[in-house]
């Protein structure tokens, strides 16, 4: 039997050609880069959640807005249910990394697109279907 799945949210932050992301600092996928997010705490809405992980890991209020898609990650150790969602922060405030994220930064889609970017598992599709458009 395997890990119990844990429901996790990320937040979405599109500014003009590139999306805000998270290096990561803690296990699992220790520097690599995500959108910023996390696990849902008991009790809690996932809106909210949305929005204290993105206050957590990059310093930025955010409103959380739609539900954009749905992935999986499942390992020996981990079973993530991630749903993430498009967030709106203010338009000039710029990310400063906090709690378990070692960088926070809008990443430009070229960067992305040209692999400049080591992205955690399944993230170069999820954006190329849902947030990278040419």
């Amino acid at each position: 039997m395997g890990p119990r799945p844990e429901i996790c949210v990320g937040g979405i932050a599109v500014r003009g050609r590139s999306v805000l992301l998270v290096e990561r600092a803690r296990p699992p996928a220790v520097g690599m880069w995500a959108f910023p997010g996390g696990r849902v705490e008991p009790g809690e809405r996932l809106r909210t959640a949305v929005e204290r992980e993105l206050a957590e890991e990059t310093g930025l209020t955010a409103e959380c807005g739609d539900l954009v898609g749905v992935t999986e990650h499942v390992s020996a150790t981990n079973h993530f249910v991630i749903l993430d969602y498009a967030v709106r922060c203010e338009p000039d405030a710029m990310p400063i990394a906090g709690d378990d994220a070692a960088d926070a930064r809008f990443v430009s889609f070229d960067e992305i697109s040209d692999g400049l970017i080591p992205l955690s598992g399944g993230m170069r599709d999820f954006l190329d279907r849902h947030v990278i458009r040419s």
